[in-house]
């Protein structure tokens, strides 16, 4: 049986729809990234829109499309505990219309308050996503609501391909196009667009290594499924039907990153383009930082799809990202337990030029013989090699110091 498919008409017209509705972000390239990579990058800003990422587009065109039927809506339903529920919600209540979201029970609070904020209403059920998602259909049918799924949907993936249009229109040369993968709606609708007007464009669906579903089910290959990624917006246990089969004939290459690949990608973004995205948004730079063998001197563009990132979150990645950078460094000191001691050790600090961060002096917790006393130093450097020369400065000065 033949699905259904997208067309770059459906994308035009969505994008008359939107006009106006929402933010035509920019498209901008990223001289630093470029000479780091050795091509041209573009990054188009979707974290730049109203409820911070790119999912309004096609739950917009959604709502549009309904409300343009004639028919009467009494109202939309999903489930989600992310941006397609901000998103949803946000212009179901610019058009007067009720929306419901369902979101699993653990969904984090400031997701669900956010959600309520744009006018929704909040089940939580269940403890997974598949079992919210349930919810939402039997509600559905219940009390006779319009579900909006947030890929698999024709209509919701024609606006996410808006994206597409207003990159290679900013950005004519373009010659890659590298978007992250959860559900597929938007590559599907990128890669329409992209295969209409360039035949010749290269396209790059990346995935999570922890949530391959897109990549298991077009490539046959079989990388189980994970409980969780700091890319939660691309966490996607089960692909679309409709988006599978588009994505399946139209992208010419997939890749997968890690966990630690996503996290150097957010910092990079946040300390060189001066911009906060969320792991979904930052999948794309993650997997160029692989160097591909095909990255040499293209023009590629990514796609920043979200910045709806948790502050507490983003705290973590940065100290994580400190430590592995050389940046921040944790050194444990063994000194004779006498007046004066630590005195020298900080000055010997102060004249490598590192800075104290933390101080912990420890006697009764400590295997070490009882006239002497462990100090464990957290200190602020440039990289690597100037940690081991503050060692080095200590060990000359008769202290014993170590990496640890």
């Amino acid at each position: 049986m033949m699905h259904p498919t997208l067309t770059l008409h459906d994308v035009q017209a969505a994008a008359q729809l939107l006009a106006g509705q929402v933010l035509a972000t920019p498209c901008l390239e990223s001289r630093t990234l470029g000479q780091i990579l050795d091509a041209r990058v573009f990054l188009k800003f979707e974290n730049l829109q109203f409820t911070a990422s790119f999912k309004e587009r096609g739950a917009l065109n959604k709502l549009a499309r309904l409300m343009a039927s004639g028919q009467p809506v009494r109202g939309v339903i999903a489930a989600s505990a992310g941006n397609h529920a901000q998103g949803l919600a946000h212009h179901a209540q610019r058009l007067g219309l009720r929306a419901v979201i369902v979101m699993p029970e653990l969904t984090p609070a400031v997701k669900v308050e956010r959600t309520r904020g744009f006018g929704a209403e909040v089940l939580l059920h269940g403890q997974t996503f598949d079992e919210a998602h349930e919810r939402a259909l039997q509600l559905a049918a219940q009390e006779g609501l319009v579900f909006v799924h947030p890929f698999d949907d024709l209509d919701v993936m024609a606006g996410q391909g808006t994206v597409a249009l207003e990159m290679l229109q900013a950005q004519p040369e373009i010659d890659t196009l590298v978007v992250a993968v959860g559900g597929g709606g938007l590559l599907s609708g990128m890669a329409t667009v992209a295969r209409a007007l360039r035949p010749d464009i290269r396209i790059v669906g990346v995935q999570s290594a922890r949530f391959a579903s897109m990549v298991n089910a077009v490539t046959g290959s079989t990388h189980p499924i994970g409980t969780s990624s700091i890319a939660e917006g691309i966490a996607v246990g089960r692909a679309g039907q409709l988006t599978r089969a588009i994505a399946g004939a139209l992208v010419d290459e997939w890749m997968l990153v890690d966990e630690g690949d996503i996290e150097q990608a957010i910092l990079m973004l946040l300390e060189i383009e001066k911009t906060v995205v969320e792991g979904a948004g930052a999948a794309g730079l993650a997997a160029l930082l692989k160097s591909p063998p095909w990255l040499k001197g293209r023009h590629v563009g990514l796609v920043l799809c979200g910045g709806n990132i948790d502050p507490l979150r983003l705290q973590a990645l940065i100290g994580r990202g400190m430590v592995r950078a050389g940046r921040l460094a944790r050194v444990r000191v063994e000194a004779r337990d006498v007046p004066g001691a630590l005195a020298q050790l900080t000055t010997a600090v102060a004249q490598c030029g590192a800075n104290i961060e933390e101080v912990h002096h420890q006697r009764a917790f400590s295997a070490l013989p009882v006239q002497h006393v462990e100090i464990e130093l957290v200190l602020q450097t440039r990289n690597h090699a100037h940690v081991e020369a503050v060692i080095e400065a200590l060990r000359a000065q008769g202290f014993r110091a170590q990496a640890s």
